[in-house]
């Protein structure tokens, strides 16, 4: 595959990847909070920050490396877009058009 862009309607592992970094990195904040909270084994923000760094790199690196094997490019993409015909006027047709001579 030459060009890789994410199309959000393909189902391959690397297209469903690429929106789930901000949830898994918000739920990741969440628990390590809520850890805190429970003050379980001196948990503080100073010492679970480099956690939410683990978990960025890891993802980044799925997405990254995740197979693309049924990928779907978006619509567009490496095909030429078709000109919208002009206000006023009527596409035309190469069997409609008449040639006098």
């Amino acid at each position: 595959m030459d060009i890789y862009r994410c199309n959000h309607n393909c189902g391959c592992m690397r297209c469903r990847y690429r929106g789930t970094m901000w949830g898994v990195v918000f739920i990741t904040g969440g628990v390590l909070l809520f850890l805190n909270t429970l003050d379980i084994g001196g948990l503080d923000a100073y010492h679970t920050w480099p956690i939410l760094l683990i978990v960025i790199g890891v993802m980044l690196m799925l997405q990254r490396t995740a197979s693309t094997d049924g990928h779907v490019q978006p619509a567009g993409l490496g095909q030429p877009f078709p000109m919208p015909p002009m206000p006023g006027t009527q596409p035309s047709s190469p069997s409609s058009e008449v040639r006098h001579e």
